[in-house]
């Protein structure tokens, strides 16, 4: 075992650079617990991972972790660190020092009167104020049980006194019930005790709804993922975001709330402009997205999004692109590519072209009212475009995540497109319904594209393009395709 062992001098008192490095390198060496939401749960470690990554560290869990619990125990972090996560993350609740834990609560008196001294002495001096809370997951104490476990800690050496609104230091005892509502045990699974440090960023979540937004369409990102989306790619400020497919914005939205500069094309005219209820290129109003309002408004578009949560000054321009034909110089460009593709459920994959012998006007001659041919963008060659087109312009080491929809009975990990320039970092899945979901994929660039390259989807089964995902819009409505799963399961139950 490691221990750490702290020195705690008073106030005024000086101490030489040694003994100064000592103090600062003990506080380093704590344990800390991270209280995680209990949604997305399958969104939460990479996104932790991610945050940690930004600091320079790497995820080591304590003893007893399990990655659906609650509770983490955090090895190897400073409280700076930790402040760090908290101020990034969605998918924490707080993050508490922490100084003891156990199965029961005598394990957990054990424990804390076993925690160094020195290290609680700073927080519990006779001219400080302090706060104690309980928190249950999984049930729910009346207020006199919750008196009653806070004066069962009366072991504890605490100086100061009671301060309910506006205290220096707030502690807070935490039981786990585990996570079956249906079968609530007396006694917790797990207790732990610890000081407060900071609180994750959920109220993002809140003051972000999109139901409270300027300008959202049918396939606007939900904010929590929105921000998940960013925290997975290691957004930071300054860094420079593009959203291939951007829709309405919201991946830019969520991107600049963490400092960073967007950008982003979508081949939807209407979408992209939002210059009011009459589109002059196409001779057709645009509809608005939410109810009861027939057209959309005349300021309706990404910028106002960015200006309504105050962050406008990160917009550097939206344009109507087809994301199957290059348009951007042959340069890395982005530290970061985030996209949610169309799936051709509410809105249709489709690129410019035809397949008809149509002609073409001479150069520089373009009629105004002129709409481009479209035609179908299949999802197996809009995957591997997008990780085509981010090989090539995201920076070293910057990070590609995106949405893949899969039909679940038939998904396996070979289905998830693959690129040499990428290797694969998490793979997350949100259940949609009984038979079909969407896997959050992320990409770290790890080598610059060269010429052999464009031949490793020809040579490597791994590289090629998986066409089943062609069928996605088919089998998402497709009854006929589910009620022949539960034929064929029924039929092996009856062994025929």
């Amino acid at each position: 075992r490691n221990f750490c062992f702290t020195l705690w001098f008073p106030a005024g008192c000086i101490l030489n650079p040694q003994r100064k490095m000592a103090a600062s390198s003990s506080r380093s060496c704590l344990q800390y617990l991270l209280h995680l939401a209990q949604d997305n749960l399958d969104f939460r470690l990479p996104e932790i991972k991610a945050l940690l990554a930004l600091r320079g560290k790497q995820f080591h869990p304590g003893e007893n972790y399990k990655e659906k619990s609650p509770f983490w125990c955090l090895d190897g972090l400073s409280e700076e660190d930790v402040r760090s996560i908290m101020a990034r993350s969605v998918c924490a609740k707080s993050a508490f020092e922490l100084w003891g834990h156990g199965q029961t609560h005598s394990e957990l008196r054990a424990s804390l009167l076993s925690y160094p001294s020195e290290n609680m002495s700073p927080f519990m001096h006779k001219d400080s104020t302090y706060r104690i809370n309980v928190y249950t997951f999984n049930k729910t104490l009346e207020f006199p049980e919750r008196i009653k476990k806070i004066d069962a800690l009366e072991y504890l050496p605490f100086e100061g006194s009671v301060s309910l609104k506006s205290p220096q230091h707030i502690f807070c005892l935490m039981e786990d019930y585990g996570t079956d509502p249906n079968n609530i045990p007396e006694h917790p699974h797990y207790v732990y005790f610890g000081r407060w440090i900071a609180d994750g960023q959920r109220e993002l979540i809140r003051s972000h709804s999109v139901k409270n937004r300027h300008f959202i369409g049918n396939t606007s990102m939900d904010a929590g993922l929105s921000f998940i989306m960013a925290n997975h790619a290691k957004v930071k400020e300054n860094d420079l975001v593009f959203d291939p497919f951007v829709g309405t914005g919201s991946l830019l939205v969520a991107c600049s709330q963490f400092r960073a500069y967007v950008c982003g094309t979508d081949i939807d005219y209407n979408t992209i402009h939002g210059k009011g209820t009459f589109c002059q290129a196409s001779k057709y109003f645009s509809r608005s997205s939410r109810k009861n309002q027939k057209w959309r408004g005349p300021d309706e578009n990404i910028r106002a999004n960015l200006r309504q949560y105050g962050t406008e000054r990160m917009y550097l321009d939206v344009m109507v692109s087809d994301a199957s034909k290059p348009v951007w110089r042959k340069a890395a460009l982005f530290d970061a590519i985030i996209t949610d593709p169309p799936y051709g459920i509410r809105e249709s994959t489709r690129r410019t072209g035809s397949h008809k012998d149509i002609a073409k006007p001479a150069d520089g001659i373009y009629v105004e009212s002129h709409v481009p041919v479209s035609q179908a963008y299949h999802l197996s060659d809009i995957f591997t475009d997008l990780l085509n087109f981010s090989a090539h312009h995201l920076v070293m080491g910057g990070r590609l995540v995106y949405w893949l929809p899969v039909y679940r009975p038939e998904y396996c990990e070979e289905m998830v497109p693959l690129h040499p320039c990428l290797q694969p970092v998490s793979n997350c899945e949100q259940t949609l319904s009984s038979h079909t979901s969407r896997r959050l994929i992320t990409m770290e660039k790890i080598k610059e594209p060269e010429e052999f390259d464009s031949l490793a989807h020809l040579a490597d089964p791994r590289f090629s393009p998986y066409q089943g995902h062609n069928a996605f819009r088919e089998k998402y409505f497709s009854g006929v395709n589910k009620r022949g799963v539960k034929e064929d399961n029924k039929s092996d139950v009856n062994g025929q």
